[in-house]
């Protein structure tokens, strides 16, 4: 297999999240090699966590290549990004991180560039707007490990009884909400703008309003004038006519929308594909379209990726690669999506989980991800402004609020930040 090198030695690495190439054989590098992964638990239960995934994986790989042994640690989301954190200070970095984001590594030069780790084949079978977001000053250093995209959810039966079919513009959905609150529909549309993840909600929005966090070159644009028309439509159209429930946007947290939506208390809202499973093993019958825009279908939906970085500290570059090439096999890939509904990153398993009959379900998910727009995440002032927006944009849409005010502070802040950075 074709490889990059790096002065004298060829340095493989990885990649991340659902699909690749077949990985190389042999025993690829050095002799009595660990290397250390710590990875994030995507499951739900012991009976599905991540940790299961990652030794069968290990095991597969150790058998094949003797002199390398895998050391696999997998903690909780709400841990893992501050346990390499802590590792990382301590001087004691992991070979490999499967975590939330990369671009403060990145910035300090502790990271492996994409280019001297992965095989050419592998790294040029990424999607293309994931190898995007994994770049920083046009070097990529972030790998998708994981990834999924956003569609409007809605319950079936409470259509069907109102007489409404899904919408396909902003005036068509707060048509449909006005008429099932008509109906006594607790929660018409489901507008979570708590501190839980009120930076997605919002993103989705933007774009579907032709805006979004930044502009094409990748400045922060938070107060662009579609932006605000956006938040102001929101305000006045929604949460000022009463369309998003007796929870107001700013205490509703993404989690406990998910929750009513499977009780049948909710007409529409934004949901990524781990909804379908939870709304079908309640009974709830819904239907899923993409976002809807001001004049029809929202040109562009929001993704999110989850990433793989690869850590100079221990001098493993070779063997690093080679195993990752090994996890970005189709067939591993694809076993990963499956497990977690989860999207490949990589276009040959894309491709053969477009072909997969058993794979309708995540079919429109999948249809979404090239026009798809991620979180700026290669920026390190991303960080600290997502965590402004999940305390600030509900007051943009409150009865008092301004949206015009909001997204200024926010704009501020934001391009000050990505100045220091």
């Amino acid at each position: 297999m074709q490889r990059r090198r790096t002065g004298l030695i060829a340095v493989i690495s990885a990649l991340g999240m659902t699909a690749t190439l077949a990985g190389c054989g042999g025993s690829g590098g050095s002799s009595d090699v660990t290397l250390k992964l710590v990875a994030a638990d995507y499951g739900d239960s012991k009976a599905n966590s991540s940790q299961k995934y990652w030794d069968k994986l290990a095991k597969e790989y150790e058998a094949d290549h003797p002199g390398v042994e895998v050391e696999v640690s997998v903690y909780p989301w709400t841990d893992v990004d501050r346990k390499v954190k802590e590792m990382v200070a301590a001087g004691d970095a992991p070979d490999m991180a499967q975590i939330g984001a990369y671009a403060d590594y990145a910035a300090k030069g502790e990271l492996y560039k994409v280019d001297d780790l992965i095989s050419i084949p592998v790294q040029a079978n990424f999607v293309p707007q994931l190898t995007d977001a994994g770049q920083m000053d046009r070097t990529q250093y972030g790998m998708p490990f994981a990834s999924s995209t956003r569609l409007l959810f809605y319950n079936k039966t409470l259509f069907s009884q109102a007489g409404l079919t899904p919408p396909r513009t902003w005036s068509g959905l707060a048509a449909d909400a006005k008429a099932l609150k008509s109906r006594g529909v607790k929660f018409p549309y489901a507008l979570p703008l708590g501190p839980e993840e009120a930076q997605a909600e919002t993103m989705q929005w933007l774009l579907s309003g032709g805006g979004g966090y930044t502009d094409d070159v990748g400045t922060y644009s938070i107060d662009s004038p579609q932006n605000i028309k956006t938040l102001t439509w929101l305000k006045d159209e929604l949460v000022g006519k009463g369309l998003t429930g007796p929870v107001a946007p700013a205490k509703l947290n993404r989690a406990d929308a998910f929750s009513a939506f499977t009780r049948g208390e909710v007409g529409m809202l934004v949901g990524h594909p781990t909804l379908m499973q939870t709304a079908a093993k309640k009974g709830v019958k819904f239907g899923m379209v993409p976002m809807p825009g001001i004049d029809g279908r929202a040109k562009s939906t929001m993704g999110v990726a989850d990433w793989m970085m690869a850590f100079k500290k221990n001098g493993h570059g070779e063997q690093i690669g080679d195993f990752l090439d090994f996890v970005y096999d189709d067939k591993n890939v694809l076993a990963f999506s499956h497990e977690y509904n989860l999207l490949p990153v990589t276009a040959s398993a894309s491709e053969a989980m477009a072909g997969d009959k058993n794979d309708q379900d995540l079919g429109p998910f999948l249809d979404q991800l090239p026009s798809s727009v991620l979180y700026p995440v290669g920026k390190t002032s991303w960080a600290g402004i997502s965590a402004d927006v999940k305390k600030q944009i509900a007051r943009a849409v409150s009865p008092s609020g301004s949206p015009t005010a909001i997204l200024g502070s926010l704009q501020i802040t934001a391009t000050t930040e990505d100045s220091a950075a």
